[in-house]
């Protein structure tokens, strides 16, 4: 069986190091925002070459916390692409804010700044972009829809780390940007965890606060804050895999290469790599599409080739959030949900499991 991710396969190369540094935590007696989450907190600081980042428990708060910081109107309006995943646009309803779903690109699968252009009210506050699977969406053109109409500007990076648009990292443009270190992601942790990155020192703190019961000083708490602080020993394990995060990316890249040079394109449609001039995409998520996608699961299921579906329902048919869209239709998003297949693409995949995977899909017929 050829895995869609083997997560103890992936962290074997890091076993030892994860053990010795675990045993130092162990031993240090200091296990909440200690040194290994200020240590893991400057590394991914310097990588990005910013000066702030705040750890916190996961994505999902990350995203939370940085709209928080913003201190917007209640039912101020967020602009979020339709077919991301749901976290992004939970993140907007639990800051008190209206989430509203602009179309993606179909080629890119990002959001399109035309149908951001279109969703602006004077409600609108912020746009939150999401880079997803691993490839940025069009910066520039976003940064002057924001720069235009004074909106903030949030990145969910889940998906996208070491990614870049015009040589910019991903987490550079907005004035927030989100991290997920989920097991999955291209730097993932052995649990949950999550970091900011922002660009003001009066955000920084107003970030340690908010994760922190919204205290500053022990048993002070100047605002109402939650409790979302990036686990220590989490931070010791991805301060050990971050300075391999490139040979990750460089390991998925060439993955995609091998499917985008050896897929049949007469059956399935591939990801965009028309402009690779702008954009270094780093594969957290090598999809394709087709309208057999479900035959085509099946299909490769029975020849030992595990796939996912990222993701299988798209957002506003959700029950959970279907009332608040139900007047609303998102096509685009919807051909997206119905069509795409996430094929293994894994640090922990070999090129010849990836050559099995060409050679099956391309002898499919549907």
């Amino acid at each position: 069986m050829i895995p869609y991710e083997n997560l103890k396969k992936l962290n074997q190369p890091f076993e030892a190091a994860f053990t010795s540094r675990f045993n130092e935590f162990l031993n240090s007696g200091w296990y909440i925002l200690g040194k290994e989450v200020a240590a893991f907190e400057k590394a991914f600081a310097q990588w990005h070459n910013t000066p702030y980042v705040v750890g916190v428990a996961n994505g999902l708060d990350a995203l939370v916390l940085s709209l928080k910081a913003c201190n917007f109107p209640e039912n101020a309006e967020v602009i979020v692409p339709s077919n991301t995943y749901i976290a992004s646009i939970l993140a907007i309803m639990q800051a008190g804010l209206i989430p509203v779903l602009a179309e993606p690109n179909l080629d890119t699968y990002n959001i399109s700044p035309k149908a951001i252009e279109q969703c602006i009210t004077p409600n609108t506050k912020a746009i939150m972009v999401v880079h997803l699977y691993g490839k940025c969406c069009e910066m520039e053109a976003i940064e002057t829809i924001c720069q235009q109409h004074q909106l903030k500007l949030i990145e969910d990076c889940a998906q996208s780390h070491g990614a870049t648009c015009n040589g910019r990292l991903a987490g550079t443009f907005g004035d927030f940007a989100a991290f997920s270190f989920y097991p999955t992601k291209n730097l993932g942790a052995l649990g949950d965890a999550g970091a900011i990155i922002c660009k003001t020192e009066a955000d920084y703190l107003a970030l340690k606060q908010l994760r922190n019961y919204g205290s500053s000083k022990k048993y002070h708490n100047e605002v109402v804050g939650y409790n979302s602080r990036l686990d220590e020993i989490q931070a010791a394990f991805l301060s050990i895999k971050l300075p391999y995060l490139n040979d990750i990316n460089n390991h998925k890249r060439a993955i995609a290469h091998l499917y985008n040079t050896k897929l049949d394109r007469s059956k399935f449609v591939l990801p965009d790599i028309s402009d690779t001039a702008t954009y270094f995409d780093v594969y957290h998520i090598y999809n394709i599409r087709t309208t057999k996608r479900d035959e085509l699961k099946a299909y490769l299921l029975n020849n030992n080739i595990q796939t996912e579906i990222h993701y299988p329902v798209a957002p506003h048919q959700q029950n959970a959030l279907k009332h608040l869209f139900k007047d609303q239709q998102f096509p685009i998003a919807e051909t997206i949900h119905q069509t795409t297949l996430s094929l293994p693409c894994s640090f922990a995949h070999t090129f010849e499991e990836i050559e099995k995977v060409i050679e099956v899909m391309n002898a499919f017929e549907g």
